[in-house]
């Protein structure tokens, strides 16, 4: 079934790694050309050179928690293709704190990137979609941030910001022929999350860590984590034609660890 993405440009942030990669080739894989965006320019011209026998790719580096770095994540983007039809953010940060011991720059650092990052590269974004009269644009969240989470607290707050600011743009723009939705995953097997898993087994020892596994599986019906993979469908149908009547929406890919 053919999705509509051949010839639309994506960009992704995040898109060098994890979920934001596998959305990435998925789209690829549809004829949509890359602008793949991380923190790390290595990492991301690596990430499109690995696309390049699919499809046109662009690595760029930027850090979107910094509007000069978004201003120009767009000018490379509309010099090497013309324009941007679909926006994917993936890009964020992990922490793992209690509340009581996090502090106003744990809170800083999170908002910066994972919420001020998608407002600034919606603020940067968006106008040229609406000239063109096309848009898709598809947000990272959280389940976390639908019904909250120990020790990811300021994490959950940030993406439940990113839920209403998708909802309430939605609206704002959706006679222009822009979407905006949110896939909102469960945990997954991304290098964050794996780098905190790895944190946690140093820390509680393999016995205790094995034991906290299958506590965690049990709260999933499907019996397993997320894959990149997962997500990276979930991303490409709302970034789809296929999707074209949807916007405003939640889609939780969770392996059923929560239905709200």
């Amino acid at each position: 079934m053919q999705m509509g993405l051949e010839g639309k440009v994506a960009l992704v942030t995040g898109g060098a790694r994890g979920i934001g990669f596998a959305a990435a080739r998925m789209m690829a894989a549809e004829g949509a050309k890359l602008v793949l965006v991380d923190i790390n320019g290595d990492a991301a011209r690596k990430a499109a050179e690995d696309l390049s026998a699919t499809t046109a790719a662009l690595g760029v580096a930027a850090d979107i928690s910094n509007r000069d770095d978004v201003k120009r994540m767009v000018e490379s983007a509309v010099a090497q293709f013309g324009g941007i039809d679909i926006f994917v953010n993936s890009a964020a940060v992990l922490d793992d704190k209690l509340f009581l011991d996090s502090d106003v720059e744990d809170w800083q650092r999170m908002l910066n990137v994972c919420l001020y990052g998608p407002m600034t590269c919606l603020k940067a974004i968006l106008p040229g979609m609406v000239e063109r009269g096309y848009g898709r644009v598809v947000c990272l969240a959280s389940d976390s941030a639908r019904i909250g989470q120990a020790r990811l607290s300021y994490y959950a707050a940030a993406k439940a910001g990113v839920i209403a600011l998708v909802k309430s743009v939605a609206q704002e723009v959706g006679t222009s022929g822009v979407t905006l939705n949110v896939v909102s995953p469960g945990a997954t097997n991304t290098p964050l999350r794996i780098a905190r898993e790895n944190s946690l087994l140093a820390q509680m020892g393999e016995e205790k860590y094995a034991r906290r596994q299958k506590s965690v599986l049990k709260m999933y019906p499907t019996g397993r984590i997320g894959e990149p993979d997962d997500i990276g469908a979930a991303i490409l149908f709302l970034a789809s034609d296929r999707a074209s009547w949807i916007t405003g929406q939640v889609l939780s890919v969770n392996g059923g660890f929560a239905m709200p």
